[in-house]
């Protein structure tokens, strides 16, 4: 609980009524995050996400004109470090619910409720990816992203791991070379299982809200639906993939499987950016 000590005095004013005792702090890959009773306080944890701070919440605020049928978190406060305050943060809304426990998919009923709304969602972000005013309000995703991607982890991770690892970081890359370049939707970027929040409606999941749109882009949708197998594995994916219109673009199974292999690859790279030593070790755990 050191943020709750850190920023003490900062929490009492941007949370007012809440109990210290009462507030739940969370760590992602780019926020301290403190959770109070109705408004969430996201601390950012490097220099890096401090100046992505700004562009986060006018994203955040095009996302929440859009009828998604899910909530999304709203801009309330915005606190840059040279502030009295001497720290970087965002204050938005606390969207109700929690992640869902991977155990209740083994429902088949709760299964099917998910996999539908999960559907869903997903029509719903690429229905707003054809939007003349979504598309001119987020970035797209740059064409040559992932050759990028690719130099870069060769250049700056790759001294950083053994043989073994050098040599199945360059077959993960290597199938990167045949993805296309989409923009076609709204991509999440990070539509893991933390990210999304349910409630229980008639002993059933209720799709609730979608947080941590740091990385929003139009991009491929292939990307959130590999999001979706990594936490939740290949049987829900499957079921959302039957449900769905989903991306009808090439091999849409093999651009999941491509992506989804990249991803500790990704969490490495954007930590030794950002100087975060404790998530680049996680990352690079299978590459040493």
């Amino acid at each position: 609980m050191e943020i709750l000590e850190t920023h003490h005095t900062l929490l009492s004013r941007l949370l007012p009524g809440d109990r210290p005792d009462g507030l739940t702090v969370r760590q992602g890959q780019f926020h301290h995050v403190v959770i109070g009773t109705e408004r969430v306080v996201c601390f950012a944890r490097t220099g890096a996400a401090a100046r992505r701070l700004p562009d986060r919440a006018a994203r955040l605020r095009t996302l929440a004109g859009l009828a998604l049928g899910f909530q999304t978190p709203e801009p309330l406060e915005e606190g840059a470090a040279t502030s009295p305050d001497k720290t970087a943060y965002l204050v938005l809304d606390r969207i109700p619910g929690a992640p869902l426990e991977a155990e209740s998919l083994e429902s088949p009923e709760v299964a099917g409720a998910v996999a539908a709304q999960y559907a869903t969602l997903l029509a719903g972000l690429a229905a707003a990816g054809g939007d003349h005013t979504v598309r001119a309000a987020l970035p797209h995703a740059p064409g040559g992203e992932w050759r990028r991607f690719a130099d870069g982890v060769r250049a700056e991770l790759f001294p950083l791991m053994n043989d073994a690892g050098r040599a199945r970081a360059g077959r993960e890359l290597a199938a990167l070379g045949g993805l296309p370049h989409l923009t076609s939707a709204v991509v999440h970027g990070d539509l893991g299982g933390e990210n999304v929040l349910w409630e229980t409606a008639g002993g059933l999941p209720r799709l609730s809200g979608v947080v941590d749109w740091d990385e929003v882009t139009l991009g491929d949708q292939a990307e959130d639906l590999a999001a979706i197998g990594a936490s939740y594995g290949e049987e829900l994916l499957d079921r959302v993939l039957a449900l769905g219109d989903g991306p009808q673009d090439g091999d849409v199974a093999g651009r999941i499987a491509t992506i989804r292999g990249t991803f500790a690859l990704q969490q490495a790279l954007y930590a030794q950016r950002d100087a975060d030593k404790k998530e680049l070790t996680d990352a690079l755990t299978g590459y040493h």
